[in-house]
């Protein structure tokens, strides 16, 4: 189930994009959540490997449901990794802690 706190893709129309993040609200007027493009992910993704100051970071949007064709959970497809394990693998830290994402004592992360 998607559910705020849901590592999530979300793809967009006029203009296509795509974007990969965590869902803060998913509601009839649109979608809020904090993400970056996918283009940039493997240069962030290179950032977090080198522990360098990230100079691309997750922005938090909101995007009218007009323009929202596709959300996905961010979930391995037969062999091909999540954008999470990829994360998890190349750094050694979760996306959720990497983020500072808090969970009420006793919750588990979304997946």
């Amino acid at each position: 189930m998607i559910v705020p706190g849901c590592i999530v893709i979300v793809h967009l129309a006029n203009p296509a994009e795509q974007h990969w993040g965590v869902l803060e609200e998913l509601s009839a007027a649109g979608v809020t959540f904090r993400g970056i493009n996918v283009v940039s992910f493997e240069d962030f993704l290179a950032q977090a490997a080198r522990d360098e100051q990230q100079s691309l970071g997750f922005s938090a949007m909101f995007v009218p449901m007009f323009r929202v064709e596709r959300i996905f959970l961010d979930q391995q497809v037969g062999e091909v990794e999540s954008y999470q394990q990829r994360f998890l693998a190349r750094t050694g830290t979760s996306v959720e802690a990497y983020l500072g994402i808090d969970f009420p004592t006793g919750d588990t992360p979304p997946s």
